[in-house]
């Protein structure tokens, strides 16, 4: 398979630059969003499963760098790679938080290690087979920062999701992330298109991404309910969560259904393009006023 170069722009231009941001979650509560554990435990799921796919990203970019001869697109990704290293950092230290307060979460972390590190991960294959296999994990990656920019824009923009609603480290941490999301979301695009600017990889990729995405999410927000230690829910009412998920919606707390669903569909668009979901200058502006961003450059 040949490479596919192409001449479309990136969109907006901007220097990628990791931020080597600290968050102490000491004095957060294991309920952090405020009278509502279910949004907790569905922001905890999250960053389980993020340091896992996330240093993912890093090593499969990593093995796509070599072959990409154009200047920009390299410094671009490799601007990309420390981001997502540091996002990993970042949240990896939710799981010694949740430890901390009793709740087991080795069995989630296991299934995101396996997920990302052994189905996903090395193959002992070479030639045009190793090839293939690359672009389509670069296709999953494009879809995956597809869900994630579309959150970090959903998240900049949350009135529902703020210090009053939220423990204010967690809101920082979630919108600091947010906003590296909207100002990375070309680069992962452009690799793809860059190895094959086809419509039927990129979508199938999102078919398969994003669903299982959710029931991760879903499947993990649940087991941790079922493992803090602080809440005492009858099976019945473990049954009816998703209920409590919609109510988290309405409240603003978290994104609602329909607002996934609508993203999701954007990128089944022929036209689709990274640059039509969120705002860069906005983004911008919260990295700049951020207090864990603000922390790192002092």
């Amino acid at each position: 398979m040949e490479l596919v170069d192409t001449d479309t722009p990136s969109g907006d231009t901007i220097a990628l630059h990791a931020r080597a941001v600290k968050f102490d979650f000491s004095a957060v509560p294991t309920h952090y969003v405020y009278g509502d554990p279910v949004a907790t435990h569905v922001y905890n799921a999250l960053s389980l499963l993020l340091p896992a796919g996330e240093d993912w990203f890093v090593a499969t970019l990593k093995e796509a760098l070599p072959l990409i001869t154009d200047d920009k697109l390299r410094e671009d990704v490799i601007g990309f790679i420390g981001q997502e290293s540091m996002h990993a950092n970042a949240h990896a230290g939710i799981e010694q938080f949740l430890t901390d307060k009793g709740i087991d979460t080795g069995r989630m972390v296991d299934q995101a290690n396996w997920i990302f590190g052994i189905f996903l991960g090395p193959r002992d294959i070479s030639g045009p087979k190793a090839h293939n296999y690359l672009v389509e994990r670069l296709a999953i990656i494009a879809a995956a920062e597809h869900v994630f920019s579309s959150l970090g824009d959903w998240i900049l923009n949350a009135k529902g999701f703020n210090a009053t609603t939220a423990d204010p480290v967690i809101v920082d941490l979630m919108r600091w992330h947010g906003a590296e999301e909207v100002e990375h979301r070309m680069v992962s695009h452009d690799v793809l298109r860059y190895f094959d600017s086809g419509y039927l990889r990129r979508v199938r990729a999102q078919a398969v991404l994003g669903p299982t995405l959710l029931f991760l999410l879903w499947q993990c927000t649940r087991y941790l309910m079922k493992q803090d230690p602080e809440l005492t829910l009858s099976a019945r009412e473990r049954k009816i969560i998703w209920r409590r998920v919609f109510a988290s919606g309405r409240r603003g707390v978290l994104p609602t259904v329909w607002q996934i669903v609508r993203r999701m569909a954007q990128y089944f668009s022929p036209r689709f393009h990274p640059g039509d979901v969120g705002d860069t200058a906005q983004a911008v502006a919260y990295l700049a006023a951020s207090p864990a961003a603000r922390a790192a450059l002092r």
